[in-house]
């Protein structure tokens, strides 16, 4: 059985991992259908930047953050002043953190189900007299749901895994900030605490698993009803 302090760990994981991919979501299809459908001046740029997260050490994503977004960042102080609204040390800070590692496996995954889509389907559409909203509302849409529950469900398993990003960004705060990895990064410095650890990583291993069998399970079955339709 986990102890109340493990289950809020947990709780305030699965929170900050859900808020992270639900607000990155519309981000994330909007910026694979740019990838995958447009040719533009700095696409190439964009591209790299999107991606940047996967390459770049999570302890300078939060550096990144925390100069930017932080209280006296440069976007972070401006909203504080205008907004009375701050990322700093609070669980929407660590969502933000988690938010932006965990993008890039959302874009990927979104991108390559839209290359994949029949563009003839698009272009009857068109022909018919359909708006070019309508066609990516009906069509397009709808057959890149496999790619968008992928990638959904691998940046919710990566949101859960994030550490350096949101250590450094918003610090290691028992119930405003303490994920999973966080709360085993203290139970690790405390001696006689091994056994607090080790429950918390089997949480985090099935958590994982679990992510993944969904994944998988979840785009077989939009798969199949995609080629009843």
């Amino acid at each position: 059985m986990l102890t109340d302090y493990e289950l809020q760990a947990l709780l305030l994981s699965l929170k900050i991992s859900s808020v992270a991919v639900l607000c990155s979501l519309p981000f994330g299809i909007a910026c694979a259908w740019l990838l995958a459908r447009r040719n533009f001046l700095g696409k190439s740029l964009l591209d790299g930047m999107i991606h940047l997260p996967l390459v770049l050490p999570p302890v300078v994503i939060g550096y990144l953050l925390l100069i930017s977004m932080g209280r006296q960042g440069v976007i972070g102080k401006w909203l504080y002043d205008w907004f009375g609204f701050s990322f700093s040390f609070s669980w929407r800070g660590a969502a933000l953190a988690v938010a932006v590692v965990s993008f890039p496996l959302m874009v990927r995954s979104i991108r390559l189900a839209l290359e994949g889509v029949d563009k003839k389907l698009e272009q009857a559409a068109r022909t018919l007299g359909a708006s070019p909203l309508r066609v990516f509302m009906t069509i397009t849409l709808p057959l890149t749901i496999p790619g968008i529950l992928t990638g959904t469900i691998l940046a919710f398993a990566r949101a859960l895994g994030e550490f350096g990003a949101t250590i450094t960004f918003v610090s290691n705060i028992p119930g405003q900030t303490q994920t999973i990895p966080l709360a085993m990064y203290s139970f690790i410095e405390t001696p006689g605490a091994e056994s607090e650890a080790a429950r918390l990583c089997v949480v985090a291993i099935v958590i994982a698993l679990s992510s993944l069998f969904a994944s998988e399970w979840l785009t077989r079955m939009a798969r199949k009803r995609l080629e009843v339709m």
